[in-house]
């Protein structure tokens, strides 16, 4: 004859199956993340020790309604001409989202740096970048980007090297941070950010997902005089 169980042994057993689901729940969201650190081990530099690559890629982020960088997007555009000044990236392709008439990043990015003095055939625009997964592809497939040098802030930089080297482009990294002590807060909230978009990172990269695409573009080939 079964026994039942006392009514205090049922809140155990229930607050049990509780602890397991929120273990296996945390493994699932920081798996992504290691996995990103791992792939990032060694792969990032500072803009002076970053081994020399003929391509930088620098990643959108928000445009004002000025139509100018905004702080996050401008600290990674100086440090993209940082890397062209000082001859450790020979063009810039700067990749992100327009999917509105009224809102364009790439164009905003590639303004700001012709504005700074970067030869306007040495900045080639994706607009189709609409998120790391997609800019990270279509470098790839579209611009034909086998090796890069990857420019945006450093929390988001493990997603980004995991990303590409994923998809088979070759990429090392240099992060900023010159915009965290402005607003440390809003610096912890896109860092924390990072675990989500790491699971999308998860599924983008075991799925598959297929961005954008089109033909070929030739402004990589032709700022490189292949």
């Amino acid at each position: 004859m079964t026994v039942p169980l006392p009514a205090a042994g049922r809140p155990r057993h229930v607050l049990g199956r509780v602890a397991a689901a929120v273990c296996v729940l945390g493994v699932l969201a920081f798996s992504p993340t290691l996995y990103a650190w791992g792939a990032a081990m060694g792969r990032t530099y500072t803009r002076t020790s970053v081994p020399e690559r003929d391509v930088a890629i620098v990643f959108g982020a928000e445009v004002l309604a000025n139509k100018t960088p905004s702080s996050y997007l401008k600290a990674r555009l100086d440090l993209a001409y940082e890397l062209w000044r000082t001859g450790k990236v020979k063009v810039v392709l700067v990749s992100g989202d327009n999917r509105d008439v009224h809102y364009n990043e790439p164009d905003a990015m590639r303004t700001y740096l012709l504005r700074r003095g970067i030869p306007d055939s040495k900045v080639v625009a994706d607009y189709a970048g609409l998120d790391t997964y997609d800019t990270c592809v279509r470098a790839l497939r579209i611009f034909g980007v086998t090796s890069a040098t990857l420019v945006t802030q450093s929390y988001h930089m493990p997603r980004a090297l995991a990303t590409c080297r994923t998809v088979g482009l070759d990429a090392v990294g240099v992060g900023d941070e010159s915009v965290q002590s402005g607003n440390p807060t809003l610096w912890r909230a896109g860092a924390l950010r990072e675990i989500p978009a790491g699971v999308k990172m998860a599924y983008d990269l075991l799925s598959r997902r297929q961005p954008i695409l089109g033909k070929r573009e030739t402004g990589i080939d032709s700022a490189l005089g292949r």
